[in-house]
């Protein structure tokens, strides 16, 4: 077997795996099957390559790609940041303020949408609020979650409420869910947002049937050991979260999940963190990889990224890559730091841990054996110049792709600095709906060049670069490939490039009018191979393009929002 039949036959083994595991028919749907020409979960299977076999567009005629349809959701405050879905021709997708929408995968036409009523108080309150970035499907339901702390379930036929579950209380603690759940068997998996607030990160897991709250899990001291790295109380309000969803290994039966920063995002104590300042100790499992036990939500393994962070670097991405390499099983998950690291998929362990970008100067390096941290730079109270990566990271929660014919990592690089305040902030000791970040920092070029962005093709799990594209901004949106070796760009100014995915060349490109901030993905429906792509502008990131490039960025129209489809004529 070579090495592509070998790539192509783990793929078809995920989708297998992915559809037995979504759950059976939905009307004329039916998940448990194999089928490429669906997209059923935020990361294409479980294996989150964001990666299409079907080959119908490719390197040979995508010049030929044209806008079949679009469609627009209205309200879209700040763009549309979600990931669609597609199972049996029918796409399905989130926009702001959780609106869920089912659309004729061929045509566009509408086949119905849920709008949500939430607490529009609650909302305006929020700073993360009110864009959704994604849904599950299975076992004839579509999931979304809230802002205002809900888990809901759609009838996937016709939209109606299967049942719609309170999980946390919004209101209190102006917490909720922005990303996508993930379905793993009988459970639906969901993390809360926002590190920068004052709560424990909870993750829950769902009945997909019912509703009812089966589990939850703590990312700030979830387990006895976890609080013990928390000096006093400052567990209770340490922050965490796992806001965008992780994925499921059903060799180990383990849940892989990404966990947000501790709060307050920076902290005074600088090098005397283990004893001192707002949160003193590791502060667990804040800014960590863990692994739960789907049907229980207890804590299997853990490796925390980066130790009591004190950069907003946290380990949120939800891109856990599982791949084969030389009899091992492995897990490639890149952190915000701009560091992706490589884990053995059965204890955890650190098996590589490689750098994405160049602008690195928070740590001088990271042991890629241990994955020890060496050479902190922890920053005491006062002005600091010149800290690489900015908060928005090296890397960002959209999701690169992996393609199994080429053997290669596509991955968006953030090359930008800050120069940063630290202020000593009044302890919070209970739980609040307050903001805790510690700092006032401002988006800065790098020492001797420009902020700028790159796309790479790289060996996953050495991090070996084949080829990259430099971008003027980075591309804030994810990205894909295809069987038709071919990997999508949606960049920043609003242009969608297709390039070679073997030797990085440039073959096709669409400019849609705004810049780009959620997901893209490839499906059939009717016999056609179609590319789906989200658009949309003025996300938390997006918003500071002005400032720090200038236009198009100035005049870009914001909270707007459009899923234009590609096909060949």
């Amino acid at each position: 077997m070579t090495k592509d039949d070998k790539g192509l036959s783990m793929l078809a083994a995920g989708i297998v795996l992915a559809a037995s595991l979504l759950g059976g028919p939905a009307g004329a749907a039916d998940l448990n099957k194999e089928s490429p020409d669906d997209w059923l979960t935020y990361h294409g299977t479980y294996r989150s390559y964001h990666f299409s076999p079907l080959d119908q567009i490719n390197a040979g005629n995508v010049k030929q790609l044209k806008v079949a349809w679009m469609h627009q959701p209205g309200r879209s405050t700040r763009g549309l940041q979600s990931m669609p879905l597609v199972a049996d021709g029918t796409l399905y997708y989130s926009g702001s303020y959780s609106r869920v929408f089912a659309l004729d995968g061929a045509t566009g036409q509408v086949k119905w949408t849920y709008f949500p009523k939430l607490d529009d108080e609650l909302v305006a309150a929020q700073t993360h609020s009110p864009y959704n970035r994604g849904i599950a499907l299975g076992h004839g339901k579509v999931f979304v979650g809230t802002v205002d702390g809900r888990l809901i379930a759609l009838d996937m036929a016709t939209g109606k409420v299967a049942w719609d579950t309170k999980l946390i209380d919004s209101k209190k603690l102006t917490v909720g869910f922005t990303g996508a759940p993930l379905l793993v068997k009988d459970k639906v998996v969901i993390g809360a947002q926002g590190g920068e607030w004052p709560w424990r990160g909870p993750i829950f897991g769902v009945d997909a049937n019912t509703g009812e709250k089966k589990w939850e899990f703590f990312t700030v001291a979830g387990t006895e050991e976890a609080k013990a790295t928390w000096g006093g109380d400052s567990w209770r309000t340490g922050g965490g979260g796992g806001w965008m969803p992780g994925t499921y290994d059903a060799q180990t039966n383990s849940v892989w999940w990404g966990t947000g920063n501790p709060a307050p995002l920076y902290d005074w104590a600088g090098p005397e963190w283990k004893t001192k300042g707002p949160r003193p100790g590791d502060n667990l499992y804040t800014t960590s990889v863990i692994a739960l036990d789907p049907d229980t939500g207890k804590l299997k393994f853990y490796h925390q990224e980066l130790p009591h962070d004190a950069w907003d670097f946290d380990s949120s991405v939800g891109e856990f890559l599982m791949i084969e390499r030389d009899g091992r099983n492995l897990m490639v998950h890149p952190n915000k730091s701009g560091f992706v690291f490589v884990y053995d998929r059965g204890n955890g362990k650190v098996a590589n841990v490689w750098p994405l970008v160049q602008n690195i100067n928070f740590v001088k390096s990271i042991d890629p054996k241990t994955g020890e941290l060496i050479g902190r730079r922890d920053m005491v109270e006062g002005e600091h110049k010149n800290l690489c990566p900015a908060i928005a990271g090296g890397i960002s929660w959209n999701s690169g792709a992996y393609n199994p014919q080429t053997g290669l990592y596509y991955k968006v690089g953030q090359e930008w600095c800050m120069d940063l305040k630290i202020v000593k902030t009044t302890p919070i000791l209970e739980p609040m709906a307050q903001l805790n970040i510690g700092a006032d920092f401002t988006f800065t070029n790098p020492v001797g060049g420009k902020a700028h962005g790159h796309v790479s093709a790289r060996d996953p799990v050495t991090g070996e670069k084949k080829w990259e594209v430099k971008y003027d901004e980075p591309p804030l949106a994810s990205l894909l490939s295809t069987g038709g070796n071919l990997v999508f760009v949606p960049d920043a100014r609003g242009v969608l490039t297709a390039y070679n995915a073997t030797t990085g060349d440039k073959l096709w490109s669409h400019n849609n009018g705004v810049g780009h901030n959620g997901g893209i993905i490839s499906y059939r429906a009717g016999g056609k191979q179609y590319v789906a792509v989200m658009t949309g502008w003025n996300s938390l990131v997006g918003e500071g393009y002005g400032a720090l490039f200038g236009e198009p960025y100035k005049s870009m129209a914001t909270d707007t929002g459009t899923l234009v489809v590609f096909a060949l004529p």
